[in-house]
């Protein structure tokens, strides 16, 4: 329960942020007259829904700014309003095109919006943290789309809201212990279904199998320790579950077109 009750004091008080001219957040709280209001704005809506349901992002080109005067119906949402030339101009002409989209709230995102509920209750350290919590998420949003990594959510799935639920916890598990030696069987009893559901579940979902989709977590976890560490390229690959140097260099190599010492290489020289 302590760690619960202090979850819960640490929670932040609902509040408009003005980011900058071209970005207001909305921080669990409504839409009123005093809110600056970036031009054309793009809506993004993190929306963390009762029950089992998966948290979800909404993205609209177009938003009907009246709907975010009104209660929402979710325990808690987040509105972060981005002006479309910001968006257009930080490469997420895809987003603007497509006008409106609704996806699972990746991992990457998760950890941001979670940590804008729970931010530092130092008021000197709070607002800035804020400020770059808020930015860092629109740029996430954005990288995720580009690199096809934002999952739409299924309207027509043969899975019920439960188990697109239990998959969801499957994908974050992967990408939260991806350097651990995790079975189909571990992340089946972790997320509660079976591995045929999971198997089957998980290929709808994200267009891929299980071990597909913790290759490309373990991969793209070595090219980031590639970039930002010292460690020897063996070591990496073994980090990331090669048990040698020639088969994580061939991998990395499928995954990326470069070995990994020409990728560090690349990093260093840009």
């Amino acid at each position: 329960m302590r760690g619960t009750d202090e979850a819960v004091a640490n929670q932040a008080e609902p509040e408009c942020v003005a980011v900058s001219p071209e970005m207001t957040a909305l921080l669990g709280c409504l839409l009123d007259a005093q809110a600056p209001m970036p031009p054309a704005p793009v809506a993004f809506v993190v929306e963390y829904g009762a029950g089992d349901a998966p948290p979800t992002l909404h993205v609209d080109a177009e938003p009907d700014l009246e709907v975010f005067q009104d209660s929402a119906d979710s325990d808690y949402r987040q509105v972060f309003l981005v002006s479309r030339e910001a968006v257009l101009r930080c490469g997420g002409a895809g987003l603007v095109e497509a006008r409106v989209g609704d996806f699972f709230l990746a991992s990457e995102l998760r950890l941001i919006t979670s940590a804008l509920r729970h931010p530092p209750t130092d008021p000197e350290t709070r607002t800035p943290y804020r400020l770059a919590k808020c930015i860092e998420l629109f740029c996430e949003i954005v990288r995720l789309f580009r690199a096809g990594q934002l999952v739409p959510l299924v309207n027509d799935s043969s899975l019920s809201q439960s188990d697109m639920s239990r998959i969801v916890v499957a994908r974050q598990i992967i990408d939260e212990r991806w350097n651990e030696k995790l079975t189909l069987n571990d992340i089946a009893r972790a997320c509660g279904v079976n591995r045929a559901k999971l198997t089957r579940g998980f290929r709808e979902m994200f267009d891929c199998t299980v071990f597909e989709a913790m290759a490309r977590k373990r991969l793209q976890q070595a090219g980031q320790l590639l970039l930002t560490t010292d460690l020897p390229v063996s070591s990496i690959g073994y980090e990331s579950g090669y048990l040698n140097n020639a088969s994580f260099t061939r991998a990395f190599g499928r995954h990326f077109g470069v070995s990994p010492t020409d990728y560090r290489a690349w990093g260093q020289a840009a």
